[in-house]
């Protein structure tokens, strides 16, 4: 997704309780990271932060990374957390299972490793890449499934949603080419009778254009 420049954003970050300046540190040992020893999930391509933000609302007992390479979009993923908290009735002290990371997913195995034991990763509304020679840039392409096994713990899900066609069905091979067991596949989620979805941005936007919302789970064999 593309986003204007918000000047903003980097110094309200860099005095953001949750906002992690030096992933690299907690390489191993992100489960410290947090204030309370719980369940760890990863979300990659966080956006806008309204899925994560709802899930940290939701799941006060599962801790949450959320990851995404542009600064700026963590700048608005920030005040979009914080407004939820505000709305539900809390502060920005309340949010202690939820860290906000800016990192280039290619390298995310240079800061989460084995011993960090992902329970559950969160894939939502990545870009779909669907030119030929950009494809190996999504992030359910088979060398980031691979990848992604190595932090994983056994018997972790991937939780995958898009709008896109051609990325949803392609994915699906990729996911049996890569070892993965789908446990889960609906082609229309909001008609699937699916409980605990969370909506995002980009959801909300395509059901209302329409579309429908193509989600599988997924774990490894």
């Amino acid at each position: 997704m593309r986003i204007r420049k918000k000047k903003w954003a980097a110094p309200e970050l860099s005095v953001c309780d949750f906002f992690v300046k030096n992933p690299e540190e907690n390489a191993g040992k992100w489960r410290d990271a947090f204030k309370k020893n719980q369940p760890l999930c990863l979300e990659i391509g966080c956006g806008k932060g309204g899925f994560a933000g709802q899930f940290a609302l939701q799941n006060p007992d599962i801790n949450l990374i959320a990851v995404d390479i542009k600064i700026d979009m963590l700048g608005v993923g920030r005040r979009t957390i914080v407004k939820l908290f505000e709305e539900n009735g809390k502060t920005q002290d309340d949010i202690d299972n939820l860290l906000l990371v800016n990192y280039n997913v290619e390298q995310l195995d240079k800061i989460i490793t084995p011993e960090d034991r992902i329970e559950r990763l969160f894939i939502n509304f990545c870009n779909p890449w669907p030119r030929e020679r950009h494809k190996k840039r999504r992030l359910t392409y088979p060398r980031k499934l691979e990848m992604y096994k190595s932090f994983l713990s056994p018997d972790a899900e991937i939780r995958f949603k898009t709008d896109d066609d051609g990325l949803f069905e392609e994915s699906v091979e990729y996911f049996n080419e890569c070892g993965y067991e789908i446990t889960y596949i609906t082609r229309d989620l909001h008609q699937s009778g699916f409980e605990g979805n969370i909506m995002t941005e980009h959801e909300k936007m395509f059901s209302d254009e329409g579309k429908k919302i193509k989600f599988l789970i997924a774990k490894q064999k």
